[in-house]
């Protein structure tokens, strides 16, 4: 497969690198300085694209990519009050577009896990809260897989509608504390407090392999699709 790399910093060369282990030609790395090396490439060159850019560049390079005809892959957080535009467009033109705040599997069977805990939790008198962990590189806060556990809670949890970042909290809302910290690949810890004990999961990532894999994993999977998706139609791929 022919992929078009777009973001090429830690996570774009590991990418890369798993890609390559796997057979597949790069084509082009894009980044800050050189776009016009995308512009480019013809519509037969890429046969998807993985984007793991900048929240400030993703809107662009995923509109490019879908009105370009070339199937596309991102896991770029921050940009997502953009996403409805995008999945529209994505919809007009008969594109493909995958998305994941989160590509790796052991998170994505964390997101199972914790709606699965929610609705054991609901309405037995705990308070939610959640702390994610990330490295000082990180541009959004909270990242993007803690918005997807909070969606989650919420709608397994009765008293519960929205997150708020911390310091801010009400009563029908779930705290996220964001720390940056080091080289901290990503920590996700979801707690329920009491008066009387605290119940808590958490998914502590050792690299940044995981993520990675999915994202390559993903692009193999979506060329020849069209529409919007993400890792629940993956992972339900994988389990037939």
């Amino acid at each position: 497969m022919n992929i078009l790399l777009l973001g090429y910093g830690k996570m774009g060369k590991t990418i890369e690198r798993i890609a390559m282990e796997r057979g597949h030609q790069i084509v082009g790395r894009i980044d800050l300085g050189n776009r016009d090396e995308m512009e480019a490439l013809g519509a037969q060159d890429v046969d998807v694209a993985i984007e793991f850019s900048a929240p400030e560049a993703a809107y662009l390079n995923i509109t490019y990519c879908i009105k370009k005809g070339w199937p596309v892959v991102s896991g770029t957080t921050g940009w997502l009050d953009h996403k409805a535009e995008i999945e529209d467009l994505c919809k007009t033109n008969g594109g493909s577009f995958f998305y994941a705040s989160n590509y790796s599997i052991g998170v994505n069977l964390f997101f199972r896990l914790n709606k699965q805990l929610a609705r054991l939790m609901n309405g037995q008198g705990y308070k939610a809260s959640m702390t994610e962990i990330h490295h000082i590189h990180k541009l959004d806060a909270p990242s993007g897989t803690a918005i997807t556990l909070a969606e989650g809670l919420v709608a397994e949890t009765d008293h519960l509608s929205q997150w708020k970042l911390a310091p801010e909290q009400s009563d029908d809302a779930i705290t996220i504390l964001s720390e940056r910290e080091g080289e901290v690949p990503g920590t996700h810890i979801v707690k329920y407090t009491s008066e009387v004990d605290t119940i808590e999961i958490a998914h502590t990532a050792h690299n940044r392999e995981g993520f990675a894999l999915g994202a390559v994993v993903s692009a193999e999977w979506l060329p020849g699709k069209k529409g919007v998706f993400g890792m629940e139609d993956l992972l339900s791929h994988l389990d037939d």
